[in-house]
C-alpha cells in the first residue's frame, strides 16, 4: 500500500462506520484506518432492536471509542447515514428521544 504524505504528515485517521437493522437483527461495521495505512476492522452485532440510525450511531461511538483508546488525536468520520452526519456536523437539529440522547453521547 503507497503512503499517501500529505495524510500521514496531518496524522489523521479515517474511521468508517455502517450500521442495519433488519428482521433478524441488527449490525455494524467499522474500519479505523492509520495515516502509515494499517486498518482496524470490527463487525458489530447488537443484542438489543435497533434502528438503521441508532445502529449508524452504535458504530460511530464504537470507533471513537476504540481510537481513543489508542490514544489518536486527529480522527475523520465518515457515515451513509445523513441524519447522523447532519447532527454530528450541527447541520440538523436533534428531535427525537434516542437522537438527542446520542448526540449528548457523542
Amino acid at each position: 500500500m503507497e503512503e499517501d504524505p500529505s495524510e500521514s504528515e496531518t496524522g489523521i485517521w479515517k474511521l468508517s462506520v455502517d450500521g442495519s437493522s433488519c428482521l433478524t437483527g441488527s449490525r455494524a461495521g467499522l474500519v479505523l484506518t492509520s495515516p502509515d495505512g494499517w486498518t482496524l476492522e470490527y463487525a458489530l452485532r447488537f443484542k438489543f432492536k435497533a434502528k438503521n440510525n441508532e445502529a449508524e450511531w452504535e458504530a460511530l461511538i464504537a470507533g471513537l471509542t476504540i481510537a481513543k483508546h489508542l490514544e489518536v488525536q486527529k480522527i475523520e468520520a465518515s457515515s451513509d447515514s445523513q441524519l447522523v452526519v447532519g447532527l454530528t456536523n450541527g447541520e440538523y437539529e436533534a428531535r427525537e428521544d434516542p437522537m438527542i440522547k446520542y448526540l449528548s453521547h457523542f
